[in-house]
Formats: structure tokens, sequence, C-alpha cells
């Protein structure tokens, strides 16, 4: 089976240097463009030559549950115990815990790679680091000083267990328990499932981070979101004063699940039988101070809100996979003749490259591919930004665009796998040639963290009232800072009207839906297709930047074809993508009527 993975290393550099490099030099802690190859260079020769091999291993193998133990795929154990030693899922953890200290944006990087490289695998990492950050920012000093620099190290991993068998977005259905002990600890019961990483053989001990509810006054456990918190479950018991595990600690492996993709990730159901438990958010912080009563499920949404774009950010990364295997078909498959004669190699049939449709796949996905990879850049340094735009602090709208990172980038990944899929005809519909398998990987991607609706609704429901209603107004105000900063180039005004006008198309859309006289179902019936006319924005303000960054650098005399390429993708973006605003807020504007017209009978 194929295993050739490119890493896009050029591509990166030339996001963090060139299109963002205002955005990004905050964060980048005075990294300079040779310092950023240098360290992205050796993560792709790591990902590239360590991990790639094993992507379609874990696949065949996937993962085993015996005697109440699960073991991972050939090759897992010394392609996780490889990353620790390099220090890759530790690239841009605080020194302080042992990480390397390196800026997040070239974590972000790091981390597509290993996705890329294999999905599966990185999971286990990725979940980790978000655990690892969660207990730094919520957890007792104990914690920060035994727990975080073993997850740090990679010697533990971590996981989110939020989901249970009858329950899963709406959190006050959970059954999942917690009662307070005289010592501070908490017995924790109750069932999760749907763990990724829940359980396996690369670490010597798995920390839970556990959604449980916790009695009232009275002892009562009510179906209230008041009374749900978040807590550190170790697998293993944990000596707070020395950080030395002991024996088992009530966590119990009920099975794993046989799935459609992913397969070489533990997705565990985890049993907790009177699990010893410690609450996170209450505990007193390092200043001394006490931490608000709410910070339990604060943490919790600090975690979910890092999972949403580490969700987004892994199914880029397979579609990348995908549709560099589709490119390579396309350059060396020979089908047909292209329509133009002097377009022709004289052989009895040219490149499949050539016609027009296998470059509307290869075209659709690239430009997706790409705008999304310098849009998902972006959002991170908003979210590392302390300053203003518009009045709206430029954290605020990157959290405005955080459900759109989640939702639009895993749909649209999704059907990039698939494309690659139907440009290679039944060659990719084979297992051999991999892309089969990143077809199934990808389709997790939209279930993850809250179902693609679910992530509509939170940004039309929560995100756009935010500020006082003008959260919108910081986004739609970078968007004409890159439609300013590119007028001044002639042949980019076309694109700057267009972007223009699909902003005041999306602005009357949600002006439209944020009306206090909708009907109460038009959020729930609209909101997804707003989250997709902000997807569009969003990755057509980013290609007009990174279109007057590459005009930029070929006027100082750098025509290289990476520049010509990045021109031509943002063009197509503007030509086929951006004209469908137009559609979806027409649809916006058609209110919930025709979907709730029907009884519930008739289904």
């Amino acid at each position: 089976m194929p295993t050739s993975y490119k890493a896009p290393v050029e591509d990166y550099l030339f996001i963090l240097h060139e299109v963002f490099e205002r955005e990004t030099a905050h964060a980048m802690h005075g990294m300079s463009r040779d310092d950023t190859r240098a360290v992205l260079e050796q993560a792709a020769r790591f990902f590239e030559q360590k991990w790639a091999p094993l992507d379609a291993v874990g696949d065949e193998h996937g993962c085993r549950l015996a005697d109440g133990a699960v073991t991972t795929p050939p090759g897992y154990k010394e392609g996780y115990a490889a990353m620790r030693e390099a220090g890759w899922n530790s690239v841009s953890a605080p020194e302080e815990f042992g990480g390397a200290g390196l800026p997040d944006l070239v974590g972000q990087a790091v981390r597509e790679f290993s996705a890329s490289a294999c999905n599966a695998l990185g999971l286990y990492a990725g979940l980790t680091n978000g655990a690892h950050a969660t207990v730094q920012r919520t957890g007792d000093d104990w914690m920060r000083q035994h727990v975080v620099p073993a997850m740090v190290a990679g010697r533990w991993s971590g996981t989110m267990c939020l989901t249970e068998p009858h329950c899963g977005t709406d959190l006050r259905l959970m059954k999942t328990r917690a009662v307070p002990n005289l010592d501070g600890s908490w017995t924790l019961s109750g069932t999760k499932i749907f763990i990724s990483g829940g359980d396996h053989d690369l670490t010597e001990n798995v920390v839970h981070l556990v959604l449980a509810k916790v009695p009232d006054a009275q002892g009562r456990i009510l179906d209230d979101l008041s009374k749900v918190s978040l807590f550190l479950v170790s697998k293993r018991s944990i000596d707070p004063a020395s950080g030395e595990l002991g024996g088992t600690n009530g966590v119990v492996t009920a099975g794993i699940e046989h799935k459609m993709g992913l397969k070489g990730n533990a997705t565990c159901s985890l049993a907790f039988e009177e699990s010893v438990a410690y609450r996170l958010g209450e505990s007193a912080s390092t200043t001394g101070a006490q931490r608000k009563s709410s910070a339990g499920m604060s943490g919790m949404f600090d975690m979910m809100n890092s999972a949403r774009l580490g969700t987004g950010l892994q199914a880029l990364a397979s579609a990348s996979r995908a549709y560099g295997k589709a490119a390579d078909h396309a350059r060396e498959r020979l089908a047909g003749r292209a329509a133009k004669a002097a377009d022709r190699t004289g052989a009895p049939a040219d490149p499949i490259v050539v016609h027009p449709d296998v470059r509307r796949l290869l075209l659709k996905q690239a430009s997706f591919l790409e705008g999304g990879r310098a849009l998902g850049i972006h959002v991170r340094a908003l979210l590392e930004d302390a300053g203003e735009i518009a009045g709206v602090p430029q954290a605020l709208v990157g959290g405005f665009l955080t459900p759109v990172v989640k939702a639009f980038f895993s749909d649209r990944s999704f059907e990039s796998a698939n494309d690659a899929m139907q440009l290679m005809g039944g060659h990719g519909y084979i297992r051999e040639n991999g892309v089969e398998q990143l077809v199934r990987d990808c389709r997790i991607f939209q279930l993850y963290e809250g179902a693609n609706g679910v992530q509509a609704f939170d940004l039309a429901l929560r995100k756009l009232p935010a500020a006082d209603g003008r959260v919108l107004d910081g986004f739609l105000a970078l968007v004409e800072a890159s439609a300013e900063a590119a007028e001044r180039s002639e042949s980019l005004r076309d694109l700057v009207q267009a972007l223009r006008e699909a902003s005041g198309q999306l602005k009357a859309a949600a002006r439209w839906l944020a009306s206090p006289e909708r009907d109460p179902y038009d959020i729930g019936g609209s909101s997804y297709d707003l989250l997709n006319m902000v997807g569009i924005v969003a990755i057509a303000s980013t290609w007009l930047r990174a279109a007057a960054a590459a005009e930029a650098l070929m006027a100082r005399g750098d025509a290289a074809p990476f520049l010509a390429r990045k021109l031509a993708l943002a063009r197509y973006w503007f030509e086929r993508e951006l004209p469908m605003v137009k559609a979806l807020g027409l649809r916006v504007a058609q209110s919930s009527a025709c979907l709730m017209a029907l009884p519930a009978e008739s289904f």
C-alpha cells in the first residue's frame, strides 16, 4: 500500500511569514523564517518517514481489547515512542512543564503534519495536549507539579469523557455523578462512551477529564447544568503528594467500538466504578485566589473549543493527503485526448489532468485545503491576540470563527476526500491506493465535538449576539481590511468588489436572522446556511490576502510557480465558490416554515 506523504512546509512558511506576518508577529515570539523552516523541515522528515507508513497498518489491524486491556496496531508503540523522543508531541507546550515552548502557530503546523501522516495515531497526542492544557489552567498546584509534566512528556495520555449512552450534546441528561469525600477528593460513578484513546498500550497511565453531576444541598442529582462539573480521573491512582502511581482506580474498559474509520485509535466505552476523582476549577490558584464555582464548566468549554479547532484541522489534514494522491494520479493516468490540439502530448492518450472536469475536482480541493489551512492559522492568531478590531476583542472574533473551522472544514474536507476518490475512479475505491481509507477516516470529524448542525446553531444563537451583536462587525472589519490591502492592485480589484458584495449579503442574512420578529424555529432552520456563508467569505478574505502577498513577492522578482499557483487558486475560489454566498443568503431568508410544515408522524 502506498505510504508517500509530503508535508506542506513551504505553504506554512508563506502563511506565517508572508500572508499573515502582521497578525502572527505577536505569537511567533521573534522566530524568523529560517528558524521556522528549520523546525518544520525536521518535523516533516519525521512524520513523512516514521508515521506515514503506519497509516495503512493501523487501518488494517485496528485496536484489540482482550482481558480488559487495549492493544494498538503494530508499529504504533514504536512510532509514539519515537515522537516522544523527538519532542514533537510537546513542541509548543510551556517550557516550565517540560515542553519546547515554541509558538503554538508552529505547533499547529506540526499537528497537521502528524494528522496527515497518521491521523489515528496523532489523535492520542492531540487529545493529551488539550487535556494537559485544561489541567494547567484549572487544576490544583499538585496537578501542575505532577500531572501536567507527565502528560507533556507523553508518559501519560489524556482524554475527554463527555458522552453517555443516552446523552450527547444535552448535558442536562447526564447520569454520571460525583459525591464529595472528607479529604477533598470525590467518588465518581457512571458510564461514558465514544471515548477516543480511552485505553491503549502507548503510555503508562491515562488521565480522563470527566463531566459529572454533583449533588445539591439536599443530596439530589438534578437535570440542571449548574450541577455539572469537570473532574480529573486517573486510570491508575495518583498520590497527590508525590505524583507516584498506584493501582487501578475503578476505570474499566467495557468495550471498544468497531467503527468506520480511524481504526488505529481506540474508541472506548468506559465504566467508572467509584473512581477517585478531583474536581477541576474550584481549587486555589497559584496566586492563592479562589476560582469561580463555574470554572469547572468553563474548563470544559475551553477544552471543547480547543478540540473543535483541532477537529477541523484534523479533517483538513486527511483530505489534504487524499488530494496529494489524486493530483499524482491525474498527472500519471492516461485517458482521452486534450480538447485543444496544442495541448496534446502526441501519445495515444493524454494525462487526465488536461481535462476540465478533472481540473474542477483538483482546484476545488486545493483551493479549499490551502485557503482553510491559512484561515486556521489566522483564527489561532486571533485567539491569542489581546487587541481589538472595530471595537471588538480579536479573541472574540476568533471565537466566532471557531465553530466555522470545525463544521465548515470537516464538511468540506469530507467532500474533498470524496472528490479525490471520484477523480481516481475505481483506483480510488479500492483499498490498495489509500484514498478509500481517508474518506472513511474523514467522516467522523463531522460528528466529533458536536455535530455540525449543533456548531451552526451555536454560531447563530450564541456567537452572533456576542459583544452586543457587534462580533459580526469585527469579523467583517477583518474582511474589509483584506479588501483595502488588495485594492491597490489593479489585477485584484474585481476580487475586491466581489468580496465586498458577499460581505453585504452575509450581513443582510445575519441581520434577518437576528431580528426579534423571527419565528423561534428560524435560527435552527437557517443557521447551517449562515455558517456556510461565513466559511466561504472567511476563506475568500484569506485568499485575497494570499493573492496580494503573492503579487508583492512576484513584484520583487520572485516569479516561482508556487506564487502563480496561489493566484490561480485564489481566483478559482472567487469565481466558483464565492457566488454561492448569494444563494445561501436567499435560502436563509426563506424561514423555517417549509421545514416545520410536515407533521412529525409523516416522516
